[in-house]
């Protein structure tokens, strides 16, 4: 996936362009599979974090001739080095360092200079977690980069819970230059709110959704589940409205988050269109003595949902990020119509406490 005229590209970059992307070849390796795949590896150089709950990035050019289309991952990492890494798509990346501190509400310390992951809205493409396998997509099915889209770097970032000596981790990208008649997407779903404690009996429930608003139609083909360590369930529906007024609840996919945190197949075909809801909840259990704050550190809790979706042809969701801060008790989308009025007998009691921290 990088430049085939790399050699005289070289001539025209500038001393700091220059350096930027020699440097960057030093994380990628790239090969022919076969006629029509080919592995890229995107791995961190020896990244050495000096402090815990550092989030380090580093990032690779690809091809902008020739679009291609991202099959499947290989990740290289251990729970133990790596708390989760997260693959994105960007236009540019956020730094043109090698490896720069990319934590939005954390520092890795003055060793590194701070950017965001991306210049721009940055398009996810990947995620990895607690000895997560290997993910290949559907076939006919691929995560659409370089040639004329906006995703012309990949930024690798990876969440250290530990400081530690030079650490290697990355990801294996197969890739196709198709074309594919599907193409991906991934819609990341996030809640705020504290985690009372001492709730053994009493499970805390954090909980967020969206309406599709767009003349669109999105198949879920998998889902990854993501909290700290007092996530008991994660799970993600479809809500849709009958001919009666009724809403109707349908699972596109619940699991244990402390299990490896990979995206998990949908195991049934789901549409979702215009008008539907897309809803998420977290099942949390704190059995300590003291509250935490939904956030981005390891003394912080997360609920995150993950839906990878494709659809036929190349419209894809305008928005992929949905974040709001309620509860399904105390009404859905408060800047939007209300369509959630009833909820599966199954599900756990609501919590209307008060959501008031953000991520």
């Amino acid at each position: 996936m990088i430049e085939d005229s790399f050699l005289s590209k070289m001539l025209f970059l500038n001393c700091k362009e220059l350096s930027f992307l020699l440097l960057s070849l030093l994380s990628l390796n790239i090969y022919q599979i076969t006629i029509a795949n080919e592995i890229t590896e995107l791995r961190m150089p020896g990244a050495e974090p000096v402090l815990d709950d550092s989030y380090l990035c580093t990032a690779i050019a690809i091809d902008s001739t020739v679009e291609h289309y991202i099959v499947g991952y290989k990740p290289f990492a251990t729970m133990q080095k790596a708390h989760h890494m997260l693959l994105f798509g960007c236009n540019q990346p956020g730094s043109d360092e090698v490896i720069w501190d990319c934590g939005d509400m954390t520092t890795a310390g003055p060793n590194f200079q701070r950017a965001p992951v991306c210049i721009g809205q940055p398009s996810i493409l990947y995620g990895w977690g607690r000895d997560a396998p290997d993910l290949y997509l559907p076939e006919g099915v691929g995560f659409k980069v370089g040639g004329n889209t906006d995703v012309q770097y990949l930024v690798l970032q990876v969440h250290y819970k530990k400081k530690l000596g030079p650490d290697y981790s990355g990801i294996s990208i197969e890739s196709t230059v198709g074309p594919l008649p599907k193409r991906a997407s991934t819609l990341l779903m996030v809640t705020g709110g504290k985690l009372p404690p001492n709730k053994r009996d009493n499970l805390e429930t954090f909980e967020t959704a969206c309406i599709v608003d767009e003349d669109i139609e999105i198949h879920p083909f998998a889902f990854r589940a993501h909290t700290h360590r007092h996530g008991e369930k994660v799970s993600g529906w479809v809500v849709r409205e009958n001919q009666y007024g009724q809403d109707i609840w349908e699972l596109i996919g619940e699991r244990n988050p402390l299990l490896p945190q990979m995206f998990q197949s949908v195991k049934k075909n789901i549409t979702i269109r215009q008008g539907d809801v897309v809803a998420a909840r977290c099942v949390l259990n704190n059995k300590e003595n003291k509250e935490f704050t939904v956030g981005n550190t390891a003394n912080n809790e997360m609920c995150n949902y993950y839906l990878m979706y494709w659809v036929p042809g190349d419209r894809i969701l305008r928005q992929e990020r949905q974040y709001m801060l309620f509860t399904w008790a105390t009404g859905i989308l408060l800047e939007q119509r209300s369509r959630v009025k009833q909820y599966p007998k199954n599900m756990t009691k609501m919590n209307t406490s008060k959501i008031d921290s953000l991520m």
